[in-house]
């Protein structure tokens, strides 16, 4: 019971383009988004984004450039493009990093379980908001 309760997800609304209200209570930290946004191993965000990491090689190409995304988009809208890109481009190639359901073929150790927590979402528009300028 411990685990569901862990995996399970928070209630949130979306508003035309944007989930305006945080996930969590808790403040996000740019430190720990940056963290998860250049980790290969957990967002895994730069497989296909580029961004200011230049300790990163092999950074991607399919996706914008995360430079300029604070600029770009407000806190809100980001949140909604790392929650379920697919409400905004229904043929995306990003993750739904916040999503359990209707997808097909998952390892049976991912089934039901989000690919980010609310807290790791909250970090990570926290550091791309930082991100101002563009590239």
């Amino acid at each position: 019971m411990a685990a569901e309760a862990q995996n399970a997800l928070t209630d949130y609304k979306v508003v035309d383009d944007a989930i305006p209200a945080p996930l969590t209570d808790r403040k996000g930290d740019p430190e720990a988004g940056r963290a998860i946004v250049a980790n290969r191993q957990v967002g895994l965000c730069l497989l296909c984004h580029t961004g200011p990491f230049p300790e990163e090689r092999f950074q991607g190409d399919l996706a914008p450039d995360l430079r300029g995304a604070g600029g770009r988009w407000n806190e809100g809208q980001l949140r909604l493009r790392i929650v379920d890109s697919s409400r905004i481009v229904k043929d995306t190639i990003m993750p739904s990093f916040y999503r359990i359901d209707g997808f097909h073929r998952v390892a049976p150790a991912f089934r039901g379980k989000p690919i980010l927590s609310a807290q790791q979402i909250e970090d990570v528009v926290a550091f791309l908001q930082t991100l101002k300028d563009q590239p």
